[in-house]
């Protein structure tokens, strides 16, 4: 029996800094990233908008660590947000506000992004869940990404978390992916035969000033162009640890069976992107309450059918991982909903978006 390598962890969230008497999104005037960055150096960092803070953890061994860092993490931020009188959540979209009232970061980065995106930029007010798998080998890692492509939908419809949009309820359970649709370079990866063509079609962008640096690919995962992993990008972000912690195992557990197959000179189908994204559209529009596709039945199925079929492809490697009580948790999703159905539950009992913004933030600190 072959010994799977670590696949080690790096998991990234983006938090709503919320005022707690309007419930609207809040400048923190970097408040917060600065007195953050005293205690934790460069694991928090200002995003585009000034009501956005994003963490990130160090480099994780195993799902344990990933989830003691993002328990910590929050309980760091949610501390500062407090003495600033501010408090924070955790969602892809906030319920009502609108991104004409958010300050952008005085940041020559996000400057120079917005000079060129113009008004796709300024609205891109959302917040999302990354998750980096370390991969020592590049050309391994292009290959994974190519098969991998296939469970994003998968993985996707449980993370769904945003159901409203400027105070609407707008139907999906992940607006957020509609919202970043208008950047470019957005998406399901492209398919690639070796690290060579992919690092010659990003050499291509740079010289041709598409873009200024690689990170400029802002696929829903992506071979790392500077870091030795590869990095599922779609998620939105969670409501709890424990949410992110179950959505990173399988994230984790996927690529592990990927790499295990590769191990015996085997590998999982590749379908077509127009498929593929088919069933992202399904998952966005109604998370893991629709169906979506089986490519090889050639049929609808429910997604909970297709999420148990996962599980089931990735079980032979969940107890080497040790992160078997993480995966669990997705039992309690499929049984108590996703982010974007609680929040939806919260609206229809009570038919006001406050009362989702005090859900939202309620569970931001719970398990923790």
């Amino acid at each position: 029996m072959k010994k799977l390598p670590v696949f080690t962890l790096g998991v990234e969230e983006e938090y709503q800094i919320i005022d707690p008497e309007t419930r609207d999104l809040r400048s923190h005037l970097s408040k917060i990233v600065d007195g953050a960055k005293m205690i934790l150096n460069e694991q928090v960092k200002a995003e585009m908008h000034q009501s956005v803070v994003e963490v990130g953890t160090n480099i994780c061994q195993n799902v344990q660590e990933a989830k003691a860092e993002i328990s910590s993490l929050r309980g760091h931020i949610v501390d500062l947000a407090h003495k600033q009188g501010l408090i924070v959540g955790g969602a892809g979209t906030h319920p009502f506000s609108k991104w004409q009232d958010q300050p952008i970061t005085d940041d020559p980065r996000y400057h120079t992004i917005v000079n060129e995106l113009q008004d796709a930029a300024r609205s891109n007010l959302i917040f999302g869940m990354h998750c980096h798998v370390g991969i020592e080998n590049r050309e391994i890692g292009l290959q994974l990404m190519n098969q991998a492509t296939y469970f994003l939908p998968h993985i996707f419809a449980l993370s769904t978390n945003s159901p409203f949009w400027e105070g609407r309820q707008t139907g999906y359970k992940s607006f957020r992916t509609k919202v970043f649709d208008k950047f470019p370079r957005t998406g399901l990866p492209e398919y690639f035969d070796s690290v060579a063509s992919y690092d010659n079609y990003l050499d291509t962008l740079v010289k041709t000033n598409c873009i200024d640096n690689p990170k400029k690919i802002w696929w829903d995962l992506r071979l790392h162009p500077f870091y030795d992993t590869i990095e599922f990008r779609i998620c939105d972000m969670s409501l709890t640890v424990d949410e992110t912690m179950c959505i990173v195992a399988i994230i984790q557990a996927i690529v592990a069976k990927l790499y295990k197959l590769t191990l015996y000179n085997t590998s999982f189908n590749i379908y077509r992107l127009a498929l593929i994204k088919e069933n992202k559209f399904r998952a966005a529009r109604y998370g893991i309450e629709g169906n979506m596709i089986d490519f090889g039945l050639q049929k609808e199925v429910e997604t909970k059918m297709l999420i148990g079929e996962l599980l089931d492809f990735v079980d032979d490697v969940v107890d080497e991982l040790g992160s078997r009580e993480q995966i669990n948790y997705v039992h309690t999703i499929m049984r108590e909903g996703t982010g974007a159905d609680k929040q939806l539950a919260v609206f229809e009992k009570t038919n006001d978006l406050s009362k989702v913004v005090d859900f939202i933030t309620g569970e931001f600190t719970k398990g923790l």
